[in-house]
């Protein structure tokens, strides 16, 4: 079976030679990459031209379009039986490529390759990040099959059988996160296994570094989130806040009851500069609390906005 790994891109000229530099170890054969670059910000495209002895091209849009955009643009020039999703800060084994492949060949599934989080020791990593990471593994290959969907991610395939009948990646995803539970959902609606492959894992060189950048993202995928909820129905995506009533849930709730954006970011950057300081305990607990309380945030956010001014959200 012949593979299509699509690579979305930006700015990603920095990261792009770990991931082709593995794609030339393959012991599968019969594969090609597109590398998709939403805007050619930092000269991605001349990386990607180094690669002309593989079987890689790149598709290059003139402005950013986003994440969604540039999926649906490499999987719609595709021309393989299996289509690999491969983010742009991945360096792969050499089976991986027939990880993905081999699940497929006996009966409709998506397959999902857990990422190996690699980054420099920052305080956050140290006190939060590497524990977070590790515990994120172990809950996953725990996790019920009836819910894996939600592992969807980045390192992920799917059949040209199946990707025709579920879609393209939905735009209406414009920022961070979700666009790709989404299409784990979408998947298990349909009855479609998703299965995790452990021999497809990725080393991943994990730009969240900081708690800036982490309370960032979990902020933006709250607002993603609410988007998910308006497309199937809310509460699909879990509860609006946490529904254990444990003392550290009410601390969750009420932090973000008061969060927005600017004041999550705010605190986090209050949190990274006292993190050198603070017992790693204390530390670890400040981070998560940031965290968990800006994704709730997101959500309510968006919620409030769609519903109007004055209007509370649960």
């Amino acid at each position: 079976m012949k593979a299509s790994v699509v690579i979305p891109t930006r700015g990603g000229a920095a990261r792009l030679p770990a991931l082709l530099d593995s794609l030339s170890e393959q012991t599968h054969s019969d594969w090609e990459a597109i590398v998709v670059i939403d805007g050619d910000v930092d000269d991605s495209e001349s990386v990607v031209s180094r690669y002309s002895h593989l079987p890689v091209r790149s598709v290059v849009f003139p402005e950013n379009r986003g994440r969604v955009a540039a999926l649906n643009a490499g999987f719609a020039t595709s021309t393989g039986d299996v289509l690999i999703r491969a983010d742009d800060d991945f360096e792969l084994s050499p089976e991986h490529i027939s990880a993905h492949v081999r699940p497929h060949v006996d009966g409709e599934c998506g397959v999902v390759g857990l990422p190996r989080n690699v980054a420099p020791l920052t305080p956050y990593m140290r006190v939060y990040g590497h524990h977070a990471d590790q515990r994120g593994r172990e809950e996953a290959y725990r996790s019920r099959a009836d819910a894996r969907w939600r592992l969807w991610g980045g390192n992920v395939s799917v059949s040209r059988a199946v990707y025709e009948r579920i879609g393209d990646y939905d735009d209406r995803y414009r920022g961070y996160g979700w666009e790709d539970i989404d299409y784990g959902f979408r998947l298990h609606r349909a009855g479609i296994p998703v299965v995790l492959a452990d021999d497809a894992e990725v080393i991943h060189h994990v730009a969240a570094t900081t708690t800036e950048i982490r309370v960032r993202r979990a902020f933006d995928s709250g607002s993603a989130r609410w988007t998910f909820d308006t497309i199937h129905g809310v509460g699909t995506s879990g509860p609006a806040a946490p529904a254990d009533r444990s003392l550290w849930n009410h601390a969750v709730t009420g932090l973000s009851r008061v969060l927005s954006r600017g004041s999550s970011l705010k605190l986090a950057r209050f949190v990274d500069r006292a993190l050198p300081i603070l017992p790693p305990a204390f530390g670890r607990r400040a981070v998560g609390l940031t965290v968990e309380a800006s994704g709730f945030a997101g959500y309510r956010r968006a919620r409030q906005a769609a519903d109007g001014p004055g209007v509370e959200a649960l």
